[in-house]
């Protein structure tokens, strides 16, 4: 099973330190909540993990080999950053058939996709017409195209109304039943707190905790609700309230 690791990776901006020395494995067959406020260092931390920025310092593999360096990344990786990268003026199959001609994936995988983030009856409309939430439907699928291993999610839950974040719950926590590797930030713990099995929270660039959630709870006073747990945790390490 492939797993992720992060070694001493910094990322600087400027005089701004971005992502501090960060070392981390996320292990397969769980899903794990990279948690923290805004400019905890989420985001660049997932976009070196993918190659998209250079680190200053440090490393992040996925099964021990860097992203620019895996020969077929997406039957390995699957991601999602921005659920509203499509052109607006492309069907959503069609955005789907272009990036899995580039995968070497066939147009029968995009079919499958469409039913599994229930958008086959969208298929056909521009994507300049998708609400959010369909959005993030899209860019789920895109990150399903190669039938990854690990599937990176950023901010997954926005514009998702209740019944779309149970439905995306679900298939999460199918994917880690099934051995995969599944890595979601996020700044909000109200559904989180639903679907992980680790927590990672961070803030200023720095790791501050990687534990079991299950052991956030037993930790925890009797008759604390694994919610509560967190929130309290996160409020303690980071002093900010969870929206």
């Amino acid at each position: 099973m492939t797993t992720i690791a992060l070694r001493d990776l910094t990322k600087r901006f400027g005089a701004t330190t971005a992502v501090d020395r960060l070392t981390l494995d996320v292990r397969a067959g769980a899903v794990t909540g990279l948690l923290g406020p805004n400019a905890a260092g989420k985001t660049t931390t997932l976009r070196m993990l993918l190659g998209l920025i250079r680190p200053d310092g440090g490393t992040a593999t996925v099964g021990g080999v860097r992203y620019d360096r895996l020969p077929r990344p997406a039957t390995l990786v699957g991601a999602a950053l921005d659920g509203s990268q499509a052109h607006p003026g492309r069907t959503g199959r069609d955005h789907l058939r272009v990036l899995a001609a580039a995968a070497g994936v066939p147009d029968s995988r995009c079919d499958e996709l469409l039913d599994l983030v229930e958008l086959s009856s969208a298929a056909d409309k521009r994507v300049g017409g998708y609400s959010l939430g369909m959005r993030q439907r899209l860019a789920l699928a895109v990150a399903l195209l190669g039938d990854p291993e690990i599937v990176i999610l950023d901010e997954p839950t926005n514009g998702l109304d209740p019944a779309g974040i149970r439905w995306l719950r679900d298939l999460l926590r199918g994917m880690a039943d099934r051995g995969r590797t599944v890595l979601i930030s996020s700044h909000q713990l109200s559904e989180i707190v639903r679907t992980v099995d680790d927590v990672v929270v961070m803030a200023a660039g720095r790791l501050l905790i990687h534990r079991p959630l299950a052991e956030l709870t037993r930790d925890a006073p009797d008759g604390t609700a694994p919610a509560a747990a967190l929130e309290d945790t996160y409020l303690r390490l980071t002093g900010t309230v969870a929206r």
